[in-house]
Order: C-alpha cells, then structure tokens, then sequence
C-alpha cells in the first residue's frame, strides 16, 4: 500500500469523524438543547480531561475484565473447536446448547452469577464475556477447521498423509483467517459485554457503573465521558487484533 493510500485511508473517517462532531455540537447549540437531553461534543471533552485519572481507573478495571474473558473464551473457542471438528457428532450437540447459552441476557446472568459470588467479586462480569467470545471463537474457527477445499484433502491423502497432517497443513491453515476474523468482533464485543455487565450489581468500579451513576446524577456530560473513555477501549482492543493479524500474516509469507 502506497503513502498515498494509507493518508486517503486515514482521511476519509478523520474528515468524517470531524464533521459529525461539528453538526453534533451546531445541533446542541443552535437549537439551545438542554444538557440533560443531549450534552455538547465540547462540554464532553471538558469533562473527559477533567475526570483523566477517574476515567482511566474505570476504564483499567472493565479492561481487565474484558482482556481476561478475551484470553479465556479465545482459547476455551480454539480448543473446543477443534474437538467438534475432530468428533462431528459432538458438534450436533454442544452447538445448540452453545447458542441457547449465548441467547439467554447478559443481565440474566450476572444476576445469578452476583449471587454465586462476592458482591466486589470480578468473575461474573469475567464469566459474562468469557461466554461472549467463547461463542464468536467457537463459530468461526470451526467453519475454519472444516470448511476446506476437499480438493487440498484428497491431495494430503493421496500421499498418505495423516489426520494430524492433514489438520496442521490444510485445516489449520485455513482457520488461521477464520480465528483473526472472530478476534476482531470478540475483541470489541468483549468491552461491551465487562461494562454492560456492570449495570446489574457488583462493585462499583467501572466504566459501566459510573455512566449509571452519573446519568441518576444527571451529569450526562460527565456521563458521555466515560462512555468515550468505553469508546477508545474497544477502539484499542480492535486495533491490537489488526496489529496480531498483520504480524501474523507476514510471517507466514517469509
């Protein structure tokens, strides 16, 4: 990709993300909106730097949260994945229960898990995004493991290779897109989820659970902030998953 592409890359949201904000803030200010309706991209900012070291306490507590459940329901995914794609008669039953389990409301349950533990405890919003990205892993690194041309199998076998083989030169080759693709859902998915996961009990330490405090305090402003502050973590989690896929993949072509 030429200089020239990347600045047209980067130019075209910058340019975007610029103008939305300033129709956001001449929407506030022309039509003399009131904050608790919809505070000001500029008054949001004001708080954002005056709330720095609040934020970033919020925003390391539901990170941790949702680095651990990535790590976890990311491999938990692979390893499972593996074995249904290995015994196919375990994929017809563990996927279905997997998507029941993925359909049931988060606040459902953290309400049960709040209650199985501590209420300062950090496992049931962990628990809550291990089960969200364990399910996204699961699906596509899968489909990656057996949905191969059969035309590379029967190549691997006409020279007597082994199920081993065949896994560690055709399938896993071809999962490997499969798994960055899923990473790059999960890893926003599972920001969502550790602060989502907040709104219904536990400590009161995260981005979540200080965007609830505040809106009850109608401090929207202030509210917004954290929000941001939810915004640039999951910007983060997603842009780490490109960089791992880019490294990835040149490595792979050396």
């Amino acid at each position: 990709m030429t200089t020239l592409s990347r600045a047209k890359n980067i130019a075209a949201p910058l340019i975007f993300g610029v103008s939305f904000l300033v129709l956001w803030e001449g929407v506030v200010v022309g039509f003399d909106l009131k904050p608790y309706f919809l505070a000001a991209p500029s008054k949001i900012a004001e708080q954002f730097f005056k709330n720095t070291t609040r934020i970033w306490e919020a925003t390391v507590v539901s990170g941790s949260n949702a680095l651990v459940g990535l790590v976890i329901g990311t491999i938990l995914g692979i390893a499972m994945s593996f074995i249904l794609s290995r015994f196919r008669f375990l994929s017809q039953l563990v996927t279905p229960l997997a998507i029941s389990l993925n359909a049931i409301p988060i606040f459902v349950l953290v309400a049960v898990l709040n209650n199985m533990y501590s209420i300062t405890s950090e496992i049931p919003r962990r628990f809550m995004v291990t089960l969200v990205v364990y399910f996204i892993v699961l699906v596509n690194v899968a489909r990656g493991l057996t949905q191969v041309r059969s035309i590379h199998v029967e190549l691997m076998r006409s020279y007597a290779a082994s199920d081993l083989a065949i896994l560690r030169k055709v399938r896993v080759p071809n999962a490997i897109p499969y798994l960055f693709t899923a990473l790059k859902v999960a890893a926003p998915a599972s920001v969502i989820t550790a602060f989502v996961s907040e709104y219904f009990g536990g400590s009161q330490n995260g981005l979540g659970s200080r965007i609830t405090s505040n809106i009850a305090n109608s401090k929207n402003a202030a509210a917004w902030a954290y929000v941001l502050g939810a915004c640039l973590l999951g910007l983060a989690f997603y842009t780490v998953s490109i960089i791992l896929e880019n490294l990835t993949r040149k490595g792979q072509t050396k």
